[in-house]
């Protein structure tokens, strides 16, 4: 732990904001940002459904793609600096995700690493053929029927904090609500009680601003000439310095790029938040409504406030479920008349499913930058030396969804003159959904293996 003004501080570092994100501003945390903690967050609500679908593929497989590049990455340093690091990488399986892990430790010779792996999540036994409604959608989980592929419900902080507890100096979960992950060692450091609502809003609080990681620093923020945010190229990730009553500071690894302002803060603050009154966490209700941002210095942005009420009785769960294929095709014009040829492009490919019985679910003809906000005038259109049109459509089956990108492709020879660039492409597509679910009958474990 490190000290500031006599109080006990816990010092908790973001080292990813997604599945897919950068990996050196990781390694800086740990090398620079005198961290007592490093959290990966890598889930969104889709990663794990695909995450899922991959373990049905490959029973070893269906954790994070990146989880042992990261690793690699990170743990000599964590490991010589005493950084604890708790990460949902684990996605559709953190027992495989544990055991790579420790092959991971075993190769660079970090003998003795202790790794916890948290189940539990995986609640698709539970919910099979339920009655219960959706949440964001008509219907019940009993009306998605046999396409259904994964349900996760969303842990909260406690079973990571018992892992910690147990020695553990990596933690890899499966779904978890992201603020959890950054609670938990917040709990286990503080020995904060788990119906101490206050403080469990706080940690809450300071879990949400750091779990976008690079978004907290000016990555999603920036916009030129209006919020001009500096070396964007290397992005410094967030750390906060957590006090024992929940404020922190809020800062990133000095020298590194970005920046934390009092509007990159209030920008994070209200990201995914329904109700700041009352933001549902498995573990707290908090309350966002009276937070304070205060700017200390460059780059140090003081957060107090925040509160919170009992947690919610029932546990958000996320089913990913097949609904369909995508197929897509694009195809480039250029030159005098390149929006019209572009606009009769569209039209002949539209007729052409039609003529050929090609089931389209729904379909969407547009021409790029012209058509998704519709601020050009006719006039300025019609001036476009460029245009890229694109057919997307919905199918049931990918031999359908195949034809929408062929049809395009045919317009090189039997559509308006001057069309390049053709790409084509289909995919089968994994819907989410949502529904809740009593929290009696969501049962985290904990696994514990040593490299």
């Amino acid at each position: 732990m490190s000290l500031r003004g006599g109080a006990k501080t816990v010092r908790v570092g973001a080292g990813a904001g997604y599945s897919g994100d950068r990996i050196e501003p990781a390694v800086e945390l740990v090398e620079r940002g005198e961290l007592d903690y490093l959290v990966f967050e890598c889930l969104a609500e889709r990663t794990i459904a695909l995450a899922q679908a991959a373990r049905r593929a490959d029973p070893a497989g269906g954790f994070d793609r990146l989880l042992v590049e990261r690793l690699r990455a990170v743990l000599p340093a964590a490991r010589e600096r005493g950084v604890r690091i708790v990460t949902n990488m684990g996605a559709a399986n953190p027992l495989a995700a544990a055991a790579k892990a420790a092959e991971v430790a075993r190769e660079l010779g970090l003998h003795g690493l202790r790794i916890a792996a948290v189940t539990g999540d995986d609640v698709l036994g539970a919910i099979a053929g339920s009655d219960r409604p959706l949440m964001d959608g008509e219907g019940t989980v009993a009306g998605i029927g046999g396409q259904i592929i994964s349900a996760n419900a969303y842990l909260g902080c406690e079973p990571i904090v018992e892992a910690l507890w147990e020695g553990a100096d990596l933690v890899i979960t499966g779904r978890v609500g992201d603020p959890a992950l950054f609670l938990a060692p917040l709990v286990h450091e503080f020995g904060w009680a788990l119906d101490d609502w206050t403080r469990l809003g706080r940690g809450t609080l300071v879990g949400h601003l750091l779990e976008c990681a690079g978004q907290l620093t000016g990555g999603y923020f920036a916009d030129p000439g209006y919020k001009d945010v500096p070396g964007l190229a290397r992005l410094g990730f967030p750390l906060a310095e957590v006090s024992r009553d929940g404020s922190a500071i809020l800062t990133k690894p000095p020298g590194s790029g970005g920046r934390i302002t009092t509007a990159s803060c209030k920008e994070q603050l209200l990201y995914e938040v329904l109700d700041p009154g009352a933001y549902l966490q498995a573990d707290v209700t908090a309350d966002f409504r009276d937070v304070r941002f205060v700017e200390e210095g460059p780059d140090r942005i003081a957060v107090t406030g925040g509160a919170g009420r009992s947690r919610p009785d029932q546990l958000k769960v996320s089913i990913g479920y097949l609904d369909g294929y995508i197929g897509e095709g694009q195809i480039s014009y250029a030159g005098l008349g390149a929006a019209a040829r572009g606009r009769l492009a569209l039209e002949i490919v539209r007729e052409r499913l039609a003529l050929t019985g090609v089931a389209v679910r729904e379909l969407e003809l547009s021409l790029i930058g012209v058509d998704s906000i519709d601020v050009t005038g006719r006039g300025e259109v019609e001036q476009l030396r460029e245009v890229r049109a694109r057919v997307a459509g919905r199918t049931a089956s990918r031999q359908a969804a195949e034809r929408i990108g062929a049809e395009v492709e045919a317009l090189y020879t039997n559509g308006p003159f001057g069309g390049g660039g053709v790409a084509g492409a289909s995919r089968e597509v994994v819907a989410v959904a949502s529904m809740l679910i009593p929290r009696d009958l969501v049962r985290p474990t904990i696994v514990l293996e040593t490299a």
